[in-house]
């Protein structure tokens, strides 16, 4: 599962079009290292990831992708639940609770998004915006192998994440079954390439593909951190690592 959070790398690029940070400022002193391993990153999703996202979305009905999405989007409730308490947001934390219990059952365990047609909306908590929410600082910028884009204070909360996901618990209840954590990791995986080719444009027509994706990245979590109302002197590439 940590692979699917990490994977969000792809998913930055839909916000890039507003992106503001100027692509001096972030804390990037492994430049070179993460260049070299952001072109082996795209050079694999040209060649393996993106091919097999394609076939998925050209063969699977659209009905049964949207059931793939809403299946783990449902698994990542109890992350959401979990951070959403830690940063005190206790009326929010008991609503994706509600939401978690109720596609879990009546949604036919989160293959259908019945909570939202309810009144209780989705949201999206980790422990990476935990830590931002209680002032630790953002840290030096990495782009991970086949992980992509990742910060020091993110890398923390994915390794914490990984723990208030139910797919940790059905690996450890499934030691001999291995398959059932890889093979779930992989769908999910293709499902969220497969929802984010209409952006390969963006990426594909960037200047400079990197900074397009490094600023979209920190943009991005920068926005979550504050629920997207970040103070302005962030926003515009003022932010202190603290």
């Amino acid at each position: 599962m940590t692979l699917f959070r990490t994977a969000t790398f792809c998913g930055t690029v839909l916000l890039s079009a507003c992106a503001t940070l100027p692509p001096d400022s972030p804390s990037d002193p492994l430049e070179p290292v993460n260049r070299a391993m952001f072109t082996f990153n795209r050079t694999a999703d040209r060649y393996v990831l993106r091919p097999v996202a394609e076939s998925y979305k050209a063969v699977l009905p659209r009905a049964a992708q949207k059931a793939v999405v809403n299946f783990f989007g449902n698994l990542g409730e109890p992350v959401t639940i979990v951070n959403g308490a830690l940063q005190g947001k206790l009326l929010q934390a008991t609503s994706d609770t509600g939401r978690f219990l109720m596609n879990s059952t009546i949604g036919l365990a989160g293959l259908v998004d019945v909570a939202s047609k309810n009144g209780l909306p989705r949201h999206d908590e980790d422990f990476g915006q935990t830590l931002g929410y209680w002032g630790v600082g953002t840290g030096v910028y990495f782009m991970l192998p086949l992980l992509g884009p990742s910060n020091g204070r993110d890398l923390i909360g994915r390794g914490a994440d990984y723990f208030t996901n139910p797919l940790y618990y059905i690996q450890q209840n499934n030691a001999d079954e291995d398959y059932i954590f890889y093979g779930s990791t992989g769908l999910s995986l293709v499902s969220l390439r497969a929802q984010l080719l209409g952006a390969d444009a963006l990426v594909d027509g960037a200047i400079d593909p990197y900074i397009f994706i490094r600023t979209a990245y920190l943009q991005n979590r920068l926005n979550k951190v504050y629920d997207g109302s970040p103070p302005r002197a962030l926003l515009y590439g003022e932010e202190e690592d603290e």
